[in-house]
C-alpha cells in the first residue's frame, strides 16, 4: 500500500520570506507556475478549444493573464479586455506560454525593485488614479488564483488531468 504523500497530485502552498511582499510574491508565484502548467503539453485543438459556453478556453485563460501582467506592473494599456480571452490563429501554446513568462519575469523585475507597499503602481494614463503595490500583489494573486482554478476545471475536461 502507497502513503498518501505518494498519490498526492497537488503541490503544497510555497515556503516563503517572512516579509510581506516575500509572502505575496511566493503564493503569486506558485498561482502563476500552476496556470503556465496547466497549459503545457496540451495539444490543439483542444488548448485552445472553448471547455464551457462563455467560450473560455486554457490558452485564453494563459493569454489574458499575460495582459493582466503587464496592464497591472507596466502600465500597458488594454483596450479590449474580452479580446485578451481570444488567442490567435497563429499563437501556439509555446509562443503563448513564453509571452506570460516573459510578463512574469517583467512584472517581477517592478515587484523586486518596489521598496514601498504604498507606493502606486504603473498604470495607463487613462486608468485614474494608480492603487498601492499592497493592494496589486494582494488583487493578483486573486485573479491568477480564480483563473487556475479555471484551468484546472477545463485541463481536467481535457484530458481527466488533475492536481497543481
Amino acid at each position: 500500500m502507497t502513503s498518501p504523500h505518494a498519490r498526492r497530485r497537488d503541490t503544497p502552498p510555497p515556503r516563503t520570506g517572512p516579509g510581506e511582499k516575500d509572502v505575496l510574491r511566493g503564493f503569486l508565484d506558485h498561482l502563476r507556475t500552476a496556470v503556465a502548467a496547466k497549459a503545457q503539453d496540451v495539444p490543439e485543438p483542444q488548448v485552445r478549444a472553448p471547455g464551457v459556453p462563455s467560450g473560455t478556453s486554457l490558452l485564453g485563460l494563459v493569454r489574458h493573464l499575460a495582459h493582466v501582467e503587464r496592464y497591472h506592473f507596466l502600465g500597458e494599456e488594454v483596450t479590449d479586455w474580452p479580446g485578451t480571452f481570444r488567442p490567435r490563429p497563429e499563437e501556439t501554446v509555446a509562443s503563448v506560454l513564453a509571452d506570460y513568462r516573459d510578463a512574469v519575469d517583467r512584472a517581477n523585475a517592478v515587484i523586486e525593485g518596489c521598496t514601498d507597499l504604498t507606493a502606486p503602481v504603473a498604470r495607463p494614463s487613462t486608468a485614474g488614479h494608480p492603487p498601492s503595490m499592497r493592494w496589486t500583489l494582494a488583487h493578483m494573486v486573486e485573479e491568477t488564483g480564480r483563473h487556475a482554478g479555471h484551468a484546472d476545471i477545463l485541463r481536467e475536461l481535457i484530458d481527466g488531468s488533475t492536481g497543481r
